[in-house]
């Protein structure tokens, strides 16, 4: 129902027929934050940015107001996962949607072409390296068009954590098509990102929409990294058993050991990453998306876009780059906004690691400058004594009104701190007197009095910082080292690899001038999974009340059904929350069936006399 021009100049009216259409074809009662106020902006023709964290309710910020204007609205989006799996909820909704992308025959192609000519399509979704053909854009040209939107709008920076060459040359769409409104949408930027995302995309002058980026229903964990493929094996056992989750790891090999050692221990676990055979790694995805409880090992390549609502966890084996990086992975648990897990395991070596990735690239100074920054933060969060949910606000801008959220390990189990200025001393005299030239393992050797072949060949047997470090275990050296790199006083030695070096700071350790609290590492742990309560029981997520257990597995077992036979994910046919509401409140009727959020009109015609049908017969 396009907006006609007098309407479009009524607010009051576009608000009201905006709810109308959100409950009619979305099945949803009420607009969730800026969302209608966004809505309002776009179809008034209004360009701008939209930052809202994952599951936050983006896509109906520029699908709505598709629906709403005249003509279709061309979304650009950089996955084909995405674009296949929103296109078929929009479709089961009874939306006409559509996608020109590579799986596409020719012939299919020139079909979907001529319903945008026809005016056919609400919404297209379009990769950018299409859209950039000359082909494409002349096709748009003769379109009538509602508003383009930008989604994962940060790949167009190069100080974004998902940077993508093809991305820059969307700056097109303000110069070719400067009266359609345009929508730029991400999950996670910071301000240097915002600001690229303004530069190229024109949107100077335009507002910006920002959303809390809280998921107060996310615990954050991260933990020392002593044996990962032990460690995530303990967590998954003992906290996500049967879930669906997704497990990273930095390189292709990691993937592979890890997705063995899950599935020998009875995990359903799958590798995904680029090295794998496109088939395989397609099946992969689908079975992943798909199926109930599969757990997807993979490299960052997988995962943007992925609209799977009931990830239970993501587990990190490897340090990401940044921050950023870290909120956009970690959003990819509890889309749905039930209780779920962000799970890291991580050590000195993965901070030496991407170091050394980032001084070996082929980027500018600058673009060097702000790496190792966005690294250092993320270091910051994963050795922060205080509330990780609070400092990863922070980073973006956001304060958290608590100084304690109540479901982040640190709060749920708060570590021991000391002061750590004498243990500091002895290691930075260590790292000095053996010439800055040697790693972590044989500093450690020096300074707990471990002769070992290296240790004499250098003669660092003869050195006064000898054994002087006897009264902490291997273990805890580690965390020390660890620490201290984390604050600047060690850094990783571009030319020497694996040396540790002094860095300015480390002068006023050594002095006594600046004080070193360090979080205390106890003389030895087990490797599981923490079990910790909150004290704060207000602020952690409750379970849903999902009603009925019965009824619930039959109304699972039916969208499954449902799902294999129409060839979607499970979560397209009705999303979770909705089995749940269907579940709580056992409707007997369609109009009773028809007031439960995602139950829209279409959804009703479709499935509304199977299930009410199943309820009736439920014991």
């Amino acid at each position: 129902m396009p907006v006609p021009p007098a309407l479009a100049r009524n607010p009051e009216r576009i608000a009201a027929t905006a709810i109308s259409v959100l409950n009619s074809v979305f099945g949803l009662p009420a607009f969730r934050g800026a969302q209608e106020e966004i809505v309002r902006h776009v179809t008034q023709g209004g360009n701008c940015l939209v930052l809202m964290p994952t599951g936050g309710g983006k896509s109906l910020c520029y699908q709505l107001p598709s629906l709403l204007r005249e003509g279709c609205g061309i979304v650009i989006s950089p996955l084909i996962a995405l674009m296949r799996d929103q296109v078929a909820g929009l479709l089961d909704a009874g939306v006409k949607a559509a996608v020109l992308n590579s799986t596409l025959s020719l012939e299919e192609a020139s079909a979907v072409e001529a319903r945008l000519l026809a005016g056919d399509l609400d919404l297209l979704y379009i990769a950018p390296e299409r859209l950039l053909t000359p082909r494409c854009l002349g096709l748009l040209a003769r379109a009538r068009l509602a508003l383009f939107a930008i989604d994962e709008a940060h790949c167009v920076s190069q100080w974004g954590h998902d940077f993508r060459p093809e991305y820059i040359g969307l700056s097109v769409i303000a110069e070719r098509f400067p009266d359609v409104p345009r929508i730029a949408l991400t999950a996670t930027a910071d301000d240097l990102t915002r600001r690229e995302i303004v530069d190229r995309l024109g949107l100077a002058g335009a507002p910006s929409f920002v959303a809390s980026f809280d998921r107060p229903n996310i615990r954050y964990e991260i933990v020392e990294k002593q044996n990962a493929p032990a460690q995530v094996k303990a967590f998954i056992a003992e906290r996500h058993s049967g879930d669906a989750g997704i497990v990273y790891c930095l390189s292709r090999a990691k993937v592979e050991d890890t997705a063995d050692a899950l599935t020998k221990a009875g995990v359903e676990a799958l590798p995904y990453h680029a090295g794998l055979d496109a088939s395989l790694r397609a099946r992969n995805q689908d079975r992943f998306i798909n199926e109930d409880g599969v757990v997807i090992v993979a490299t960052i390549a997988f995962g943007m876009g992925i609209d799977k609502p009931d990830v239970r966890f993501v587990a990190h084996l490897d340090l990401p780059k940044s921050i950023e990086a870290y909120y956009q992975e970690t959003g990819r648990a509890g889309r749905d906004g039930k209780p779920s897990s962000a799970w890291m395991a991580y050590g000195l070596s993965d901070i030496v690691q991407q170091r050394r990735m980032i001084d070996e690239s082929n980027g500018s100074e600058a673009f060097k400058r702000v790496s190792i920054g966005k690294l250092e933060a993320l270091v910051g969060l994963a050795e922060t004594t205080n509330c990780r949910r609070t400092r990863l606000l922070g980073y973006f801008g956001e304060a958290l009104q608590a100084t304690q959220c109540g479901n982040c390990d640190n709060c749920l189990s708060p570590p021991l701190v000391r002061d750590g200025k004498v243990f500091a001393q002895k290691l930075l005299s260590c790292a000095y007197r053996t010439g800055q030239r040697f790693g972590a393992m044989h500093l450690i050797d020096v300074l707990i009095g471990r002769m070992t072949e290296r240790v004499k060949q250098f003669g660092h047997d003869k050195l006064s910082v000898f054994g002087i470090g006897r009264e902490l275990n291997e273990k805890q050296w580690r965390a020390v080292l660890r620490q201290l790199v984390a604050m600047g006083h060690l850094k990783p030695d571009t030319e020497a690899f694996g040396a540790l070096k002094l860095t300015e700071s480390a002068r006023g350790v050594l002095k006594g001038e600046t004080g070193v609290m360090l979080r205390e590492q106890p003389a030895g742990t087990r490797i599981r999974a923490s079990r910790t309560k909150s004290r704060r029981g207000d602020l952690a997520p409750a379970a849903t009340d999902a009603g009925d257990p019965a009824l619930l597995g039959i109304l699972r077992a039916w969208r499954s059904q449902t799902a294999r036979q129409r060839g979607v994910p499970a979560y397209v046919v009705l999303h979770d929350s909705t089995i749940d509401g269907i579940a709580a409140s056992r409707p007997t009727t369609l109009t009773r069936l028809r007031d439960i959020p995602g139950i829209g009109d279409k959804k009703l015609e479709h499935y509304g006399d199977e299930l009410i049908a199943l309820v009736n017969a439920a014991p």
